[in-house]
C-alpha cells in the first residue's frame, strides 16, 4: 500500500531548484521526489556496499599495468619523427 510522506520547511531556493529540475524532466515536483526517493531506496548503504566489496575475491596474479596498457594501445609511434 502506498504511503504519503510530507517534507516541511523546505527553503524557497531549494524548492525553486526542484521545480526547475522537474520542469526540465517534464514531471511535477512530487513525481520528481517520488523518483528520487525510489532511486535512493534502491542504492545500498555504505555499510552494505563495503560488505559486498569485502566478499569479492582478491586477484591472485600479478598484473603489470604498463604492459597491459601497451597491449591495449598498440605500438608507440616513432618518437624521432
Amino acid at each position: 500500500m502506498p504511503r504519503t510522506v510530507q517534507i516541511r520547511d523546505i527553503d524557497d531556493d531549494v524548492y525553486r531548484a526542484l521545480a526547475r529540475r522537474a520542469a526540465a524532466a517534464g514531471v511535477t515536483v512530487p513525481e520528481l521526489l517520488r523518483r528520487e526517493a525510489a532511486r535512493l531506496a534502491r542504492r545500498p548503504t555504505i555499510e552494505e556496499w563495503l560488505e559486498q566489496t569485502r566478499r569479492r575475491p582478491i586477484p591472485t596474479r600479478d598484473v603489470d599495468a604498463v604492459q597491459a596498457l601497451d597491449e591495449i594501445r598498440g605500438p608507440w609511434p616513432d618518437a624521432r619523427r
